[in-house]
């Protein structure tokens, strides 16, 4: 299997494949992670298409992944296979039903328990037998009964809102109801609904940027939130079934409708005008998964992955409340023209109150295949003896390659580019070399293979197996190593798929020594884009407008042997950092498929790391814990956690304000404590295409944060977030101290090689 498979992470950018019939295909091209396309900030307009009959392609969709699937043969009766321990014992039905509740009502306040329990009676014996039918009288009853609940509490909440609050009781609320019990009633669940409804005012009234009144932005969200449940077709229903029929195989199989695949096609293109980011829904808000490498949102730097979009604003107009609001239209007041202003009010990730907003302004732009390309940085230091080192440092943001010119002698790839790179790095005198695949979602399998090479030679770098449990292995062909210097892969759980091969080989060969969170992402499966329908009978009146589904089929193994699948890539060194939780990777997603174990290969290893991965860890544990900038890592993800697990809120003004209060002036305390110790940044010089046949290359120069553009004041703006109150961006650490461990790593390869060469002389 060493064609030409694009990889991606969970936002990363695909191409549409060839496919035969699922029991017999073979695709020319396999694709990695799903993307929510109406998520993505460059969906297309929907185009007014006559209503397409869903019986016919849901009984298609259902065939396809019954019989196409990894884990195919695997029909809606049989019981589903364990993805974690604590899973109940309970069929593919019932798992797609449960699916299906959370897509509807992810925080179990709408449905009751009763509801629950009568569906599951009712449809969960028979769903199998009647979607192959082409009945699917299970979804549209499941959505009727979600409507009425949903038109009946939208009134009960509007005359909540209206009620006086003075937010001076003991009471809290449940933050995250996703784990909860479904309310036994409608009594009960009018109880949870008072609390809800107050928290969501008392959040309004803390707000620093405040859209409207409370009561009218509250009342606003939810009658919106109604007229959008209204507005929804039987295609839409069914499209929401169908996706939660094919996430219950695993989290990337993924059933799209026609206007997600325009959306999708839009989103595959290599100029694209927005922000640079890509959204999900997450509890009413619509979520930061990745912020687009060179986007000009990445550019910004303040946006991150995990932050929520609460409300928008076009230029200087005011804010217009997003909570609650359908994904697509969110996503349609983000994007705009090229050189517009766009206004984001956002909770930060790390936020201890979601009554804490941060206000970005960023000017849309086209988001350039370039601006995804290798780059690098020759970096001079001092080494232990005060002498000048030279260190190469590598950035790959993706694993690119041009696929419709695959072959052509000048067609653009990530190891073709980063040869360059590393050709005048080596020039430049470097004794190391830091390759940072932090946010790398992947993408090229041949590239990631190809890359491989440039660091081990020729050999096997990645295993396959499918559905009927036949392997296949993966070789690169360079004849030897291209680069043969000490290699630190920097690594977190936002890299994944093909940046996940790389350092899985290098680690395996022991050519680097893996930095950075405690594991990878994860995303070890191969999905193929299939036309649903091309496997309708033939000239059936609905396969035109059928949609496509992503299916799973294919696993990736190690040269060692073990899957990247959910348990990803284990760091030699762990390095404390804000994207180290476990809500970030495989395991946080939906009936992931589970690790597992195929025979290693034989390699011959490298003995570069193995010596001195004890040393360096010492030497690094030392740095971290004298260094200011991982303390107040370690503060704020201590925090975080406490925040995660408690999962509560106070209803009282007073202990939020307090709360509130205390983390501003925690911030405040470290904006000070910076500036009195400022990091000191080293020499650097850019190599990137641009500068790689430069005579002299050019110093690289601090980045700055954007100043801020002008927009209408309120009473609470004048006394600024100490976040914002320094230009300058906020150190890179990590970056530090892969750099330090670099140095270790050099200074002891060379002293094991000066000693050898002694014992010889």
């Amino acid at each position: 299997m060493s064609g030409s498979l694009p990889f991606s992470s969970p936002s990363a950018t695909l191409t549409n494949p060839m496919v035969r019939r699922v029991r017999h295909f073979i695709p020319a091209l396999q694709l990695l992670v799903p993307i929510l396309c109406a998520g993505s900030l460059f969906c297309a307009e929907e185009t007014n298409k006559p209503p397409t009959e869903m019986g016919p392609v849901a009984a298609t969709v259902v065939r396809m992944l019954e019989q196409g699937h990894y884990l195919h043969p695997l029909s809606l009766a049989e019981k589903t296979p364990p993805h974690t321990e604590s899973e109940p014992d309970q069929t593919m039905a019932q798992r797609v039903l449960k699916n299906y509740f959370r897509l509807l009502d992810y925080n179990h306040l709408y449905l009751t328990s009763g509801d629950i329990d009568e569906f599951m009676d009712r449809f969960s014996p028979t769903l199998s037998s009647s979607i192959l039918q082409g009945d699917l009288t299970a979804p549209r009853e499941i959505f009727t009964r979600f409507r009425e609940r949903v038109e009946a509490r939208v009134a009960k909440n509007k005359a909540l809102a209206a009620e006086p609050h003075d937010f001076t009781s003991n009471k809290s609320v449940q933050i995250d109801r996703k784990k909860a019990p479904w309310p036994a009633n409608s009594e009960e669940a009018d109880k949870l609904w008072a609390d809800r409804i107050e928290a969501e005012l008392l959040q309004e009234h803390l707000n620093e940027h405040p859209v409207n009144p409370p009561t009218k932005v509250v009342s606003k969200r939810y009658e919106q939130f109604r007229k959008d449940i209204l507005e929804q077709n039987d295609e839409d229903v069914i499209r929401t079934f169908l996706i939660a029929l094919s996430e219950s195989y695993d989290p990337h199989s993924e059933y799209m409708s026609p206007s997600d695949m325009e959306n999708f096609n839009i989103q595959m293109k290599l100029s694209l005008v927005g922000i640079g980011a890509v959204l999900r829904p997450d509890d009413g808000y619509a979520r930061i998964v990745e912020v687009v490498p060179g986007g000009p949102a990445d550019k910004d730097g303040r946006l991150k992955a995990n932050d929520r979009v609460a409300a928008v604003a076009q230029g200087k107009n005011p804010f217009e409340d997003v909570v609650d609001l359908k994904l697509d239209k969110v996503v349609e007041k983000i994007r705009g023209a090229k050189g517009s202003l766009v206004r984001l009010q956002v909770i930060p990730a790390n936020a201890s109150d979601p009554s804490k907003r941060s206000v970005i302004e960023i000017t849309r732009d086209e988001v350039k295949l370039k601006e995804s390309e290798a780059k690098g940085e020759v970096i001079e230091t001092k080494d232990a003896d005060g002498k000048i080192q030279r260190l190469g440092w590598l950035t790959v943001p993706s694993f690119y390659a041009e696929m419709e010119r695959h072959g052509v002698g000048d067609a653009k790839s990530t190891t073709k580019d980063v040869r360059r790179i590393l050709d005048r790095m080596k020039n430049e005198g470097i004794e190391g070399l830091v390759i940072d695949l932090r946010r790398d979602g992947g993408g090229s399998l041949e590239e990631a293979i190809n890359l491989t090479g440039l660091f081990v030679g020729p050999g096997p770098v990645v295993q396959a197996k499918d559905s009927n449990g036949r392997v296949s292995v993966s070789e690169d062909n360079e004849a030897q190593p291209f680069y043969t210097g000490p290699v630190v892969v920097l690594a977190n759980r936002l890299s994944a798929s093909a940046s996940e091969i790389f350092a899985a080989a290098l680690q395996d060969y022991g050519r680097a020594v893996i930095v950075g969170d405690q594991r990878s992402f994860g995303k070890g499966t191969v999905q193929t884009l299939l036309d649903v329908g091309k496997f309708m009978p033939l000239f059936h009146a609905q396969a035109s407008n059928a949609g496509s589904l992503k299916l799973t089929i294919q696993k990736f193994y190690r040269v060692s042997g073990g899957s990247t699948q959910h348990r990803g890539v284990i760091s030699d060194i762990v390095i404390p950092s804000t994207t180290d939780t476990p809500e970030i990777g495989e395991g946080s997603l939906p009936n992931p498929l589970a690790y597992d174990e195929v025979d290693p290969q034989t390699i011959k290893k490298f003995n570069f790391t193995t010596p001195f991965i004890d040393s360096l860890r010492q030497h690094s544990e030392a740095r971290v814990a004298k260094e200011p900038e991982f303390h107040f890592i370690q503060e704020d993800m201590k925090l975080l956690r406490q925040r995660l697990d408690q999962n509560e809120l106070s209803l009282n003004e007073k202990i939020r304000k307090e709360e509130l209060a205390k983390e501003k002036a925690r911030k405040k305390e470290r904006v000070a404590e910076r500036k009195e110790h400022p990091v000191l940044e080293p020499i650097a010089y850019e190599v990137s295409l641009d500068t790689v046949d430069k005579p002299e290359l050019p110093r690289v120069t601090a980045k700055k944060k954007p100043a801020k553009v002008p927009a209408p004041k309120t009473s609470d703006d004048e006394e600024q977030d100490p976040d914002a109150e320094s230009t300058a961006v906020a150190p890179d650490p990590i970056r530090h101290e892969a750099i330090n461990i670099l140095q270790d790593f050099a200074s002891m390869l060379h002293t094991v090689k000066t000693a050898g060469a002694t014992h010889d002389n």
